[in-house]
């Protein structure tokens, strides 16, 4: 900021100025601030503070402004008139893009009433119906607004008050006169269009020579092409590019350059010219002076200002409004408003957001006044529509008295077609009908946006009619119908012969006008039928439309057609050879009023406007010919006219359209139907279907492919009738409610499967308020079937609603039959009954549709129907089809009809006469029983049967005969006794099985017996588990008691070559699949990491766990050799695979399992236990040798005599521990060795291959298989892993045996004996370097400096490092050996001894619980215990802890791990015990281990040993540090890590989301706030102010979160978007469905259905699960293996 300084005595005076006169405010204002101040505080250096710049504008200029307003200081001011002044009733808070809105489904007048998030928290609506979005941005919050809601307008915030005026004295008046210099000027500023000039008394003293080359955005060029212009046209580095396209996209404009004229104008034209090089269209760049720049950046901070100071007060924006509307004193000069309002198109996106939120919100209305001219103006400017003020158009015709008002006052109806009409002329051809071949997309989407309008406009029927209403309402009509004229007969198309068509037509356009007028088109027919005189004017009018049409004419004069002895007299058209349309508005707008006649009874009086001899063959004319070109699509005849068509024909059908389509064109049939003769009729239909001469006469032909089209028109044709006839669920044709309708559609639907709320809801037609009435009609028509941890719920039809089905229902396509059919009669037959799908009697029509039920009766048909029959029963296959004869019983629902007018009349009464006519010589009923012995209609036999008995059933009737007595022999034949016979058959077979079943369970139970008495002497001999020592032996792992590890013979199939081997130490290689991943599962400090280079990891794993390294395994075996071939073919088809990195890592060794698909990146081999019976006798002699003390006495020595070997000094350690009679060096060897166990090449080979893999994941390092750590890494990634299964078991509550899944406890097992093998692949030297670090943690003796305390390590794993790595100190120079059985059952007992009493003092020291836990008497384990304590207090100088109970739990943990260890280490069997969860199980686990049943005894047993050890551990610097609190410690047991707790509402996540504050940015542009659900951080994902720096690349939030949180994998749920977003490392990741579930149970992602969310505990659990069985890595591959990824997204970024 330059130019500010010393300027407070002038801001004084200036203040003083302004509040002493009235007079001189407007020249105070202009020439001070305007030409001084602002050009020196905006003076936009390129590097301006931000902030300071703010605050100089604050004090310097606008500080004054409000002096003045109030009179008095501003503060003061204000808190006076907010004294004197209600709260707004109002919110009007504008929304943002992307933020989350609530409209409630049950008070909303319309779904653009919305909520912001916090009224809708305060509101009654909470409790209802709601839908939430997110907003696209410019709307405003209706709460308040009376007439959007029909309920609870006003949240508990804006409650309605009485707002008083501004009772301040001289507050209005000073208002008003600052407000209309201020608007004045700032309207000026924002609309200039000088480059280089200001207005005269805004002109500086003094011209500066100071330019800006203002860089403008558009929507033609990208976010590359901008930045790739800037580098190479201004000389800015790749940062500041971005960050000034960042600004451009988000203000509008932005200064690229600042200096004199010359520089940049030259600026400009580099920039024009690289742009052009992109792009046809340059970018848009001008030069403003220096102080041009600086008054419109001051213009557009007052705008936010205004925004300010109106919120304040009602009377300010009164006073606001008054002055923006009042009109120009200069005479030609429209209003300020008006002014803005008419540059719209020509201000750049800054501007237009501010001008909207600021000067817009209360003063909508001038809007109209300028509509056309608007529209116009956006459909040529190539901004987004959120930022157009076309788009507060909805603010305001969806207020229904405004909308009301604007139609009596304005026609804006009127208004809004013509501006439609004017903009589309261009499209008219010569027969002024509309043909959009070679439109402009972009400009016609734009124009189609105007029919949004018209539907706001509307959307409010009104109850109550005027004159006025009434005439403007007909005249906009008639406008509308204009417009409809236009598209009647629009884009006809003619059947192409010979040659496939060329070029394809363009259609979409058509269509997507078509899918606009939809709902406009129902609700003008709503206004119609709300006023019995609009209805019938309108529908006159609509009559009068269609006549003046002339599209598609007739080519010949009328020809009479003979048939039957009927004369049809119809101008000749072949659907086939002449031109025909698929767009008909106004013909069925015509049918859509005359419903609505025959709906409210206006149908009475249409004679008075209608001339009753109207010609109603011409009516049907049209959607005749429509529907017959959906036949013959159909039935492949126009095949070489292309896809359009095609595609054309299945929107006509598609639940988009239809409703305004094909539903319409089947009502106008019906209602031509209704009017003409019924042999007419068919005989019109037989000729537009182009069959009147293949049922007239004998007409044959050999063309197969005629024939075939002559079929299947015939099917077609048949369907048609059935449609005409049966079709009547609508209100106006029949006696039914729109329920009843949704009720009939919901049922079809289910019909075809089970369906989820979603699916029922896109296979519904919405109504304009976007509902289907679903909800009302779903509980009385299916039951709804909860989901499970997957899928989504499931709605099933009621079994009492299935006589509602129909196989021939209208809305079916050709597949949805298919399978409808199928189901039902697959139902039928587990029910036990016939597959007869009979025709549901369908309501009766109303009386003015009532004659349509004649055709089922009349000579064409019956004729028809004959004529179909003959050629099945004469079996002349190429004239006749199964699909035929399957529509024939429903063409005969004539016998329905008859026999309903027989129940209800007397047979003399009744003229129907089907049944006669049906049943003459050789007639329908003739032939059908004779086609039950076809056996080529063995499907449809079912069917004729039931039609013949209908038959019988109405013959009864007529001869009043008793049908009940007369027909129960018929009717149960079929129905009853047939099912009944096959029940028993099903018994039969039944019982006979079950009896062979007891047979055979009896002979296999004689075997037994036979079997146990013939070797009586070998169950006699057999011991019970209670009896004797040796089985209670076989349960300890560890130890000179130890079992015996069993020789058991492994055979495994190879999953590639499918052949078994052997596992064997020297047989080839057997391996299993592995992923090795970093995990944070357990760590107890979430968000530390560690680092390679400190001295104690990875030798000691601290106790928290910061990060571990896990291997888990699919559990499926290979050769090695097969997957080497294996993994070198993934390697070489993977690698031309598309964005084939984002699945798999092949520089990393990545693959995908062959059979499962699992991510895996590594192998590990099998290795077999080595078979192992323990001498006890020996053991015991051995024992009473080597004690604990003797023990390390010898180990003592022999790492003295390796380090001597080794050239290091043997050290002065302390021998206190040693006592009498020092060891020998080789004093180790004496207690037994033997040869180590050989193993063949390949095995030795994966060795090196797993421990390579785990050495280079866990510690994020390149592959080196001679790296120190490698043997390292392989332990601990065997105790992590160990770790990780036992805390899933416990979080699980399962046991500690016998729960696993087959797969892991082969991983684990493989896992261990790697581990435990690992170490002949690895230096012998190392390994004793190794072990002797690690037992300096134990034996003070021999640690170093940078050995830790007992209370930084964790045990376990240093347990597995000591017990794997002591065999290496019998390793001699010239020989290799390793322990004995008796020398590693010492080795474990004393290590697991050590270990374990460490652990113990760890926990007490570690523990903070002083409250005393004994109870009862006191045994010899508490005596123990108390002594250990006063031992530890007397070396801490502590409290006297009593935490018997507490260190006990807090060891448990760690004995379970160890428990797994030695189980899968040895191979003994574990105790029963711990396979229950039942029984002493502590006891057991300690039985299991060789420890005493309490571990305080262990301190007993080795008094003298452990307490020197004692003062040791507790004399280290660090336990002193941790006792005084001055370092943190973990407490024991850990803590298990658990996903965050979510709330059960959503919606109670989406408040927490909009109060979101980036921590990095204070802009208001949209953000995507991301939850963690490890740690519970909110994240600002996909956003540049977020990024940073990982390992050198530029990445976003949430990867860089992961990295810390989750050692690279993550799991966050992005709030706004409802969905959860997995990822495993900075290129990979994947979208998941989040746990919240609406009442339907399903998801929803992107909340594009918005129903209420609520929080599903089951899904969130597997979730959970997910993360604690390390799976994520494996979703993630699983789901982009099977997405076929077209376009790789930067999962970096997010």
């Amino acid at each position: 900021v330059c130019g500010v300084g010393g300027r407070g005595g002038e801001r004084v005076n200036l203040t003083s100025c302004i509040l002493s006169s009235y007079d001189h405010l407007a020249s105070v204002v202009t020439s001070y601030h305007s030409h001084k101040q602002v050009p020196q505080i905006y003076c936009l250096e390129v590097e301006s503070n931000s902030q300071e710049e703010e605050e100089v504008v604050q004090s310097h200029l606008l500080q004054p402004l409000e002096c003045f307003l109030f009179g008095e200081d501003p503060q003061a001011g204000l808190e006076k008139l907010q004294q004197g002044s209600a709260s707004s009733q109002l919110c009007g808070r504008v929304f943002k893009e992307g933020e989350t809105v609530y409209s409630c489904r049950d008070c909303a007048i319309d779904p653009t009433c919305v909520l912001c998030m916090d009224c809708f928290q305060d509101s009654v609506h909470k409790g209802h119906r709601y839908k939430m979005h997110a907003s696209s941005g410019g709307g405003f919050c209706d709460c308040g607004d009376l007439e959007a809601w029909k309920t609870g307008p006003c949240c508990s915030k804006h409650d309605p008050g009485a707002p008083t005026a501004m009772e301040t004295p001289g507050l209005r008046e000073r208002a008003q006169k600052l407000f209309q210099v201020l608007l004045r000027y700032a309207t000026d500023l924002l609309v200039w269009e000088e480059s280089y000039e200001l207005a005269a008394e805004l002109q500086p003293r003094v011209k500066e020579d100071t330019y800006y080359c203002v860089l403008y955005n558009d929507e033609h060029h990208s976010y590359d092409h901008v930045i790739y212009t800037l580098q190479r046209s201004v000389q800015c580095d790749h940062s500041e590019a971005h960050t000034h396209t960042a600004l451009i996209d988000k203000e509008g404009r932005r200064a690229v350059k600042r200096g004199k004229l010359r520089s940049c104008q030259q600026a400009k034209d580099l920039i024009r010219s690289h742009s052009e090089h992109i792009s046809l269209q340059p970018l848009r760049v001008e030069i403003l002076h220096s102080a041009v720049m600086a008054h419109q950046s001051f213009a557009m901070r007052l705008g936010t200002w205004f925004q300010q100071i109106i919120g304040y007060s009602v009377g300010f924006r009164q006073v606001f409004c008054q002055v923006a509307l009042e009109p120009s004193s200069e005479g030609d000069q429209p209003s300020l408003i008006s002014r803005l309002m008419l540059h719209d198109s020509r201000l750049y996106k800054g501007k237009k957001t501010l001008i909207h939120t600021s000067f817009f919100l209360y003063i909508k209305m001038h809007l109209c006044f300028h509509y056309k001219q608007l529209q116009k103006d956006y459909t040529l400017d190539d901004h987004e529509r959120s930022i157009s003020i076309t788009a507060l158009s909805v603010q305001i015709f969806t207020v229904p008295t405004l909308a009301r008002q604007l139609i009596e006052e304005g026609n804006v109806i009127k208004v809004i077609v013509d501006t439609v009409m004017e903009l589309l002329s261009e499209h008219l051809d010569a027969n002024h009908r509309f043909h959009f071949q070679g439109y402009n997309s972009d400009k016609f989407f734009r124009i189609q946006v105007i029919f949004h309008d018209l539907r706001y406009i509307l959307i409010s029927k009104p109850s109550l009619w005027t004159e006025e209403l009434r005439t403007q309402f007909l005249e906009g009509f008639r406008v509308f119908l204009g417009l409809l004229h236009c598209m009647q007969g629009m884009e006809e198309v003619k059947r192409q012969f010979g040659q496939h068509i060329e070029v394809e037509p363009e259609w979409e356009a058509g269509f997507s006008i078509q899918r606009q007028l939809r709902h406009i088109l129902v609700m003008f027919q709503d206004w119609c039928s709300s006023d019995e005189t609009v209805l019938l004017l309108s529908f006159r009018e609509c009559h009068r439309s269609l006549m003046r049409c002339n599209n598609q004419p007739f080519q010949s004069e009328a020809t009479d057609y003979y048939m039957c002895k009927h004369i049809l007299h119809v101008s000749p058209y072949k659907v086939s050879q002449e031109p025909v349309s698929i767009h008909l508005p106004i013909s069925r707008a015509l049918a859509g009023l005359y419903v609505q006649l025959c709906y409210t009874g206006a149908v009475r009086r249409l004679h008075e406007f209608m001339d009753p001899s109207c010609d109603f063959t011409w009516f049907a004319e049209h959607p005749l010919r429509c529907v017959v070109l959906a036949a013959q699509v159909s039935a492949e005849m126009w095949r070489r006219n292309g896809l359009s068509l095609v595609s054309q024909v299945y929107y006509y059908h598609d639940v988009k359209c239809r409703d305004e389509m094909y539903d319409k064109d089947v009502i106008m049939l019906q209602i031509a139907a209704s009017k003409m003769d019924p042999n007419h009729f068919i005989m019109l239909i037989l000729q537009r279907f182009e069959l009147f001469d293949v049922f007239n006469g004998s007409l044959a032909s050999k063309d197969q492919e005629l024939l075939k089209q002559w079929n299947r028109l015939t099917e077609e044709m048949l369907y048609l009738l059935i449609i005409i006839v049966g079709e009547r669920y609508v209100p106006g044709i029949s006696h039914v409610t729109k329920e009843d309708v949704t009720m009939r559609e919901v049922i079809h639907l289910l019909c075809i499967q089970p369906m989820a709320h979603s699916s029922l809801v896109k296979g519904l037609p919405e109504n304009e308020s976007h509902e289907t009435g679903l909800e009302t009609v779903i509980p009385k028509v299916a039951t709804f079937k909860k989901p499970g941890v997957s899928g989504h719920g499931l709605y099933e039809v009621k079994k009492e609603c299935l006589p509602e089905f129909n196989p021939f229902f209208f809305h079916y396509s050709k597949s949805q039959h298919s399978k409808a059919e199928d189901a039902q009669k697959k139902r039928r037959t587990q029910e036990g009954s016939d597959k007869a799908l009979r025709p549901p009697v369908p309501p009766p029509f109303c009386p003015a549709f009532s004659s349509i039920v004649h055709l089922l009766c009349c000579d064409i048909l019956i004729h028809i129907l004959r004529r179909v029959l003959q050629r099945a029963v004469e079996d002349r296959a190429t004239y006749w089809t199964e699909a035929m004869i399957q529509r024939v019983p429903f063409a005969c629902q004539g016998l329905l009809e008859e026999k309903a007018q027989l129940g209800a009349s007397t047979v003399e009464q009744v003229t129907f006469d089907f049944s006669l006519k049906a049943r003459s010589d050789k007639s329908v009923f003739h032939l059908l029983s004779k086609m039950t012995a076809l056996p080529s209609l063995e499907a449809q036999k079912d069917m004729i049967k039931w039609t013949l008995q209908m038959f019988e059933m109405v013959k009864c009737l007529r001869e009043k005969s008793s049908p009940a007595a007369s027909m129960s022999v018929e009717q149960t034949k079929p129905e009853e006794i047939v099912p009944d016979k096959d029940k028993a058959e099903r018994k039969r077979k039944a019982e006979a099985a079950k009896l062979h079943r007891q047979k055979i369970m009896a002979q296999m139970s004689a075997m037994q017996k036979n079997f146990i008495e013939s070797h009586k002497m070998l169950y006699d001999n057999m011991p019970e588990s209670s009896q004797g020592e040796p089985l209670g032996e076989l349960c300890v792992a560890v130890g000179p008691q130890r079992g015996s590890t069993p020789a058991e013979r492994e055979v495994l199939t190879c999953i590639l070559c499918q052949e078994e081997q052997e596992v064997q130490a020297r047989s080839p290689a057997m391996v299993l699949t592995a992923c090795v991943q970093r995990s944070t599962v357990l760590t107890q400090c979430r968000g530390k990491t560690l680092a390679n280079n400190e001295t104690m990891y990875p030798l000691f794993m601290p106790p928290d766990l910061a990060v571990g390294t896990h291997t888990g395994s699919c559990g499926h075996v290979m050769h090695a050799t097969c997957w080497q071939k294996y993994f070198e073919a993934v390697q070489n088809t993977t690698r031309n695979r598309l964005h084939a990195e984002l699945i798999i890592d092949l520089e990393n060794g990545e693959y995908m399992c062959p059979l499962c698909k699992s991510l895996c990146n590594t192998v590990v081999p099998l290795i077999p236990l080595e078979p192992l019976t323990l001498n006890y006798e020996n053991a015991e002699l051995v024992g009473q040798l080597l004690t604990l003390p003797r023990w390390i006495q010898i180990l003592s020595a022999r790492i003295k005599g390796l380090n001597h070997l080794r050239g290091e000094s043997p050290g002065d350690g302390d021998t206190a521990l040693c006592g009498e009679g020092q060891p020998d060096f080789r004093s180790i060897l004496s207690f037994g060795v033997k040869e180590p166990r050989k193993y063949s090449d390949s095995i030795a080979e994966m060795l090196v291959v797993c421990a390579t893999t785990v050495h280079r994941v866990g510690l994020q390092t390149g592959p080196n298989e001679l790296c120190p750590t490698v043997p390292i890494m392989s332990w601990n990634t065997c105790a992590f892993t160990i770790q990780a299964i036992e805390n899933l078991l416990q979080e699980e509550d399962k046991t500690l045996f016998g729960s696993l899944q087959n797969r892991q406890l082969a991983g684990l097992k493989a896992v261990v004996q790697f581990s435990a093998t690992q170490r002949l692949k690895s230096s012998q030297a190392v390994i004793q370097k190794h072990f002797t670090d690690m037992l300096g943690a134990l034996l003070p003796t021999m640690s170093s400096e940078s050995t830790p305390s007992i209370l930084e390590v964790d045990f376990f794993h240093l347990l597995v490092g000591l017990v794997l790595a002591i065999p290496a100190l019998y390793q001699e120079e010239a020989v290799d050996l390793q322990p004995s059985a008796v020398s590693s059952a010492y080795n474990h007992l004393y290590i697991l001894h050590l270990v374990t009493m460490a652990h113990v003092v760890q926990v007490l020291l570690s523990s903070t619980d002083d409250t005393a836990v004994f109870g009862g008497e006191e045994g010899q384990a508490e005596r123990a215990a108390v002594e250990l304590y006063a031992a530890v207090s007397q070396c801490t100088g502590g409290p006297n802890w009593s935490l018997f109970v507490l260190t006990a739990v807090g060891v448990t943990p760690f004995l379970r791990c160890a428990a797994l260890f030695f189980n899968c280490l040895t191979g003994v069997p574990p105790p029963e015990e711990l396979s229950s969860t039942t029984g002493r199980y502590l006891r057991a686990l300690c039985s299991y281990l060789a420890l005493p049943c309490d571990v305080f005894q262990l301190f007993q047993e080795h008094r003298g040993t452990v307490f020197p050890l004692l003062q040791r551990w507790c004399g280290h610097p660090a336990v002193t540090k941790a006792l005084k609190g001055e370092m943190q410690t973990i407490s024991y047991p850990r803590k298990r890590n658990r996903l965050i707790e979510l709330p059960e509402d959503y919606s109670a996540l989406l408040n927490q989301a909009s109060h979101f504050q980036c921590p990095n940015s204070t802009d208001d542009e949209r953000k995507h706030p991301t939850l963690c659900l490890f740690c519970g951080t909110i994240l600002c994902s996909q956003s540049t102010c977020c990024h940073s720096q990982l390992d050198g690349e530029e990445v976003g939030a949430c990867t860089a979160h992961a990295a810390t949180c989750g050692a690279g994998v993550g799991m966050f749920l992005r709030i706004r978007e409802c969905e959860m977003v997995l990822m495993a490392s900075k290129t990979r990741g994947s979208t998941y469905p989040a746990p919240y579930l609406d009442d339907y149970g399903e998801t929803d992602p992107q909340l594009g259905r918005g129903n209420p969310l609520h929080l599903c505990p089951e899904r969130y659990r597997k979730l959970h699960q997910l993360w604690q069985q390390h799976c994520i890595l494996e979703e993630i591959a699983r789901s982009l293996e099977v997405v076929n990824v077209m376009f790789a997204f930067e999962w970096q970024m997010l």
